[in-house]
């Protein structure tokens, strides 16, 4: 085992997750009307949970492309593992912005963007959930 080269893609694919998971809460805070830093700042735990859970499901899907039997049947490169993971997370990031719109479009009772706004805990959990449900999913089909 080359434990120096293992320990430099660790870097390397830690680096790149930190990158898409800020990338990623970003383009979900593009939906969603409300700044996350200044919401985070102001203690609002339903963003935080938004946030938690765009975290959560980058990694999940991050891992799955890393660890995807397909990369390993190649013995693929780092570069085209970097392009792999690329191309899941802007997959998993469309599928959480459709899943966000569609979830707002069911659930006519309340207004979901204002609930997250308004720090309600419930609203932001729910969300967490449904990018973590799918992150899970898609990381099934890639894995």
């Amino acid at each position: 085992m080359n434990y120096l080269n293992d320990l430099i893609e660790v870097a390397i694919y830690s680096c790149a997750g930190i990158i898409l998971m800020m990338l990623g809460n970003f383009l979900i805070d593009l939906i969603i009307p409300c700044s996350f830093p200044e919401e985070i700042k102001k203690g609002n735990q339903a963003v935080g949970f938004v946030s938690a859970g765009t975290n959560i499901g980058v990694g999940v899907l991050l891992r799955a492309a890393i660890s995807s039997p397909a990369a390993e049947s190649v013995h693929e490169s780092l570069a085209a593992g970097l392009l792999s993971s690329l191309i899941y997370f802007i997959a998993g990031i469309v599928f959480f912005m459709i899943g966000y719109i569609a979830i707002r479009f069911l659930h006519k009772q309340y207004n979901l963007n204002e609930e997250i706004g308004k720090g309600n805990t419930a609203a932001g959990i729910m969300v967490s959930g449904i990018f973590i449900g799918l992150a899970i999913a898609i990381s099934g089909v890639i894995l």
